[in-house]
C-alpha cells in the first residue's frame, strides 16, 4: 500500500465536517484545511497531523491512518469548544464517506486531549484522534 490514498481521505474528512449542520452552525463555518494567516475566529476547526501505516493483506493494499481535528476556542471555558467538538466527533464516528480513490472501510473516534494554550492558557484547543482503515482499489 503506498500513501495514495491520503488526499481523497483528507478532502472527504473535510467536506464531512464542512457540510455537518451541527459543526457548520456550532463554528459559524470556519471550518479550515489550513488556519489562514492573520486573524481567525473565535472558535474554528481544523485539520491537523496524521500519521499512516500499511495495512495491506492477500486480497487488498490498504492502509491504516491516524489523524488529528483540532478545535481551537478563545472563548472563556472550555464548554463552547467541548460542544463543538462534540459536533465533529458525531458528524465523523463511524462515517464512510466516498473518497475519490479508494475506500473507507471503517472511521473510529480515538481520543481526545484538552488543554490550555497561548498566552496565559487563553485558547483553549482540543486535538480529536481518529482512526481510519481504507483500501486502495
Amino acid at each position: 500500500m503506498s500513501y495514495g490514498v491520503s488526499a481523497a481521505l483528507q478532502a472527504a474528512v473535510f467536506k464531512q465536517i464542512s457540510e455537518d449542520v451541527q459543526v457548520s452552525s456550532l463554528s459559524a463555518g470556519a471550518i479550515y484545511d489550513a488556519v489562514p494567516a492573520g486573524a481567525v475566529p473565535q472558535i474554528y476547526v481544523t485539520l491537523g497531523p496524521e500519521d499512516v501505516r500499511d495495512a495491506s493483506d492477500r486480497s487488498s493494499g490498504g492502509a491504516v491512518h491516524r489523524f488529528s481535528v483540532s478545535v481551537v476556542s478563545e472563548a472563556a471555558g472550555f464548554g463552547a469548544a467541548k460542544t463543538l467538538a462534540g459536533a465533529v466527533c458525531d458528524a465523523l464516528d463511524g462515517a464512510t464517506p466516498t473518497l475519490d480513490r479508494g475506500r473507507i472501510v471503517g472511521l473510529w473516534f480515538e481520543r481526545a486531549s484538552a488543554r490550555r494554550t497561548g498566552t496565559g492558557g487563553a485558547i483553549r484547543q482540543i486535538d480529536l484522534r481518529f482512526r481510519a482503515r481504507v483500501e486502495d482499489e
